[in-house]
């Protein structure tokens, strides 16, 4: 496995370290609250064995492995699995293994993990076929009554975003918008990263439900992962003072999983799993 089976562009962009630091950033940390806080409610109880695919330099790893989970990360990107690496030596909570690797062909036994986590590699697979690869290994590594909570990046938001930030303006902006609706298909031919994202693939709710179901997985949730709260222009300073974060969180909470909620969300979720007997909840 090599860097080289991402696509150069979306390598280029992770490699500038956008990653690293994005989930702590008092913008963005609602992100990394609300997942970690519908993890807190559909993960089987810990101690199990949690594969988290696509994870990054390992924030989401590391927090789950801090409380008590056997947690195994893997990413295509060699300087996340570094930084990922080093993060894990430096806690007194460390992960499992740390590997590089494809989401589409993963180098776990079948019916070895409690859990799959795909908080990321969906974003940057572009045709049906490579995403079902992905959901495809998920199911097969899962023990009997295994879970899987994957996220999109959704196919609606990025009309208000790019609104909210007066980015319509910019030349083919307004094209843009229109791809992401009729295609759900990402470009930034200008490799504008600090502006634009890179090549991704935005989802509608039913599709990504449709993608688990397609896999042989039962859907037990679809839920929305900020709802419309990014679109707050306070959010940072609300995330960064103790109650105004649980009164967002809360306020989240109570419309996750409405319908007319799912698709003004930057980020929906999933949660599947393979239909056997369910296993014991948090």
């Amino acid at each position: 496995m090599t860097d080289t089976s991402l696509d150069l562009e979306v390598l280029d962009f992770y490699n500038e370290g956008y990653e690293q630091d994005r989930l702590t950033a008092p913008h963005r940390a609602i992100e990394f609250w609300r997942t970690m806080d519908i993890l807190a409610r559909h993960l089987p109880v810990a101690p199990v064995t949690v594969y988290d695919i696509g994870g990054g330099p390992g924030r989401y790893a590391l927090a789950l492995a801090a409380a008590g989970y056997d947690v195994h990360l893997l990413d295509p990107v060699t300087l996340h699995t570094d930084q990922a690496a080093a993060a894990s030596k430096a806690s007194d909570h460390p992960l499992a293994s740390v590997r590089r690797g494809d989401a589409r062909a993963l180098p776990y036994e079948t019916h070895s993990g409690d859990a799959v986590l795909l908080l990321g590699p969906l974003y940057h697979l572009t045709t049906a076929s490579g995403r079902a690869r992905v959901w495809s290994e998920a199911a097969r590594v899962l023990k009997p009554g295994g879970t899987v909570i994957a996220v999109g990046a959704s196919r609606f938001y990025t009309v208000w975003q790019m609104l909210s930030q007066d980015l319509l303006a910019l030349p083919g902006a307004e094209a843009t918008v229109a791809e992401h609706l009729a295609t759900g298909q990402h470009r930034n031919p200008g490799r504008d990263f600090e502006r634009l994202w890179t090549t991704a693939y935005l989802h509608t709710p039913d599709e990504l439900a449709g993608e688990a179901q397609t896999a042989g997985l039962t859907v037990q949730a679809l839920l929305a992962v900020e709802g419309p709260a990014k679109l707050l222009p306070d959010l940072a300073t609300q995330m960064t003072d103790e109650r105004g974060r649980e009164r967002v969180l809360a306020a989240i909470r109570r419309t996750e999983a409405e319908p007319s909620v799912l698709g003004l969300s930057s980020h929906i979720l999933v949660v599947a799993d393979t239909g056997a007997a369910a296993e014991e909840r948090v």
